[in-house]
């Protein structure tokens, strides 16, 4: 028998761990685990000099995840492959499940943060002490890039700090792997205990109406991706626009919104860029097109450099290693989670976040600017603020986009942004800001 450990790899089309265990002659059970340590109050590791407020795992993303792993669990049956869910840290259940199904191999995606490794760690030492012999590290495979670490012309010690350079480079000297599919797999069903998908509530988070202005529907899965899809390519044809548009505020198409399905996985980014070259062949190809796998790029960029240094993404002086006098002003630090700044729009910003989880690329760029820049305050605590909050948190563009905006990351220069300035330029009719900031009809 065989398990898939699923974990940001959330679908069932190219998915390099699920198509190679089932090419194994064996059966497949797979396996998906709400650890508690994600969704407890935490201070983030980082010996941060105030009370964290928050956990890691907010409502929004929480949601999301749970929508995410129902569909992969229907998707998945199509196939007759089980899927178990456990409400439990992964060393306490794998260790069972090897012994109850005779497991000899553990096929999961590589990560290599800290929460990841620290987990894959305690289950290697769990299975140690059982004296159970299961294969697990040699079936880690490097699935969330665009480019794939083995195809690129850097080592992993040689990446960049530039990102053009980096685009270039990676643009004239690598291709991107075709998609992988499982279709016309199908294994011989066979009982497995029944489990559940936990609550909100049984993950100590509160159960929240949709907010009526959300920039987007938001709904976890495979089947809600390739929907946003289908209907930003090739229904409404937006794709054409996505560069013009892109730095919109108010409404569902301003952008592509793919984010927070990439950051789980339940879509690849090798499959959004095929479907852009395929939109390209059959519709235009543009500068707007183009600009969609140029952010695709972007993406890869932050998870090299994460790769390259490590913990070094979680220091306050980031990978520049560059000394500042920074604050950690408790007030200052709910002023600003509350909307209370002094820049009107900081606070519209901050007001959308907090009540749908998710706040446009420009509005990220502002806020993380005000309170880093601006207010001198750690860095670190606006991008756990945002791991707690974001719908679509990716660690590795979490923590490099904190750094890039804090003058500690992959820009040495000051990028210092005039908030109303920017104000002026984005939302100069202020619908943005009347949306958010005017008090609620009920």
């Amino acid at each position: 028998m065989n398990l898939v450990w699923f974990r940001n790899d959330l679908r069932t089309e190219d998915n390099n761990s699920l198509k190679a265990a089932c090419e194994e002659n064996d059966a497949i059970i797979g396996v998906y685990f709400f650890d508690p340590r994600y969704y407890t109050e935490s201070d983030f590791g980082m010996n941060l000099k105030v009370d964290i407020p928050f956990g890691k795992t907010g409502k929004f993303r929480a949601r999301f995840i749970q929508q995410a792993v129902k569909d992969l669990k229907s998707n998945l049956s199509d196939h007759e492959i089980p899927l178990l869910v456990f409400n439990d840290a992964p060393e306490n259940v794998i260790p069972r499940l090897v012994e109850e199904f005779s497991i000899k191999n553990i096929f999961l995606q590589t990560e290599w943060t800290r929460d990841e490794t620290d987990q894959e760690n305690a289950v290697g030492k769990a299975l140690e002490e059982k004296g159970l012999k299961v294969n697990l590290k040699g079936h880690r495979v490097y699935d969330q890039f665009l480019f794939h670490p083995d195809d690129i012309p850097y080592s992993i010690a040689e990446i960049p700090k530039v990102f053009t350079g980096f685009r270039k480079k990676l643009e004239k000297e690598s291709k991107i792997r075709e998609t992988v599919s499982i279709k016309g797999y199908q294994q011989k069903a066979f009982k497995v205990p029944e489990t559940s998908i936990p609550t909100l509530e049984e993950l100590g988070l509160e159960e929240s109406e949709t907010d009526s202005r959300s920039a987007f529907p938001w709904q976890g899965g495979e089947t809600e991706a390739w929907n946003r899809l289908n209907d930003y390519f090739w229904q409404t044809k937006k794709l054409q626009y996505y560069k013009k548009t892109r730095n919109g505020l108010v409404g569902t198409d301003y952008s592509s919104k793919f984010s927070a399905w990439l950051a789980i996985g339940c879509i690849s980014a090798r499959q959004i860029y095929h479907e852009v070259k395929r939109f390209e062949n059959e519709v235009v190809e543009n500068q707007d097109t183009y600009w969609l796998i140029f952010e695709l790029i972007w993406r890869d960029f932050f998870k090299y450099v994460s790769l390259k240094h490590q913990e070094k993404i979680f220091s306050i002086s980031g990978i520049l290693e560059k000394e500042y006098e920074w604050n950690s002003d408790q007030v200052a630090l709910k002023q600003w989670i509350k909307g209370k700044t002094n820049e009107d729009f900081v606070n519209a910003n901050m007001k959308e976040i907090a009540a749908t989880g998710f706040m446009s690329n420009r509005g990220r760029q502002n806020v993380a600017s005000y309170w880093s820049m601006h207010q001198e305050q750690d860095w670190r605590l606006g991008a756990a603020y945002f791991e707690h909050i974001l719908i679509d948190y990716d660690v590795h563009s979490n923590y490099g986009n904190w750094m890039y905006n804090s003058g500690v990351g992959n820009d040495p220069r000051n990028r210092t942004f005039n908030i109303k300035s920017q104000a002026d330029r984005y939302d100069r009719d202020k619908k943005y800001r009347n949306l958010w900031l005017n008090e609620r009809m009920f």
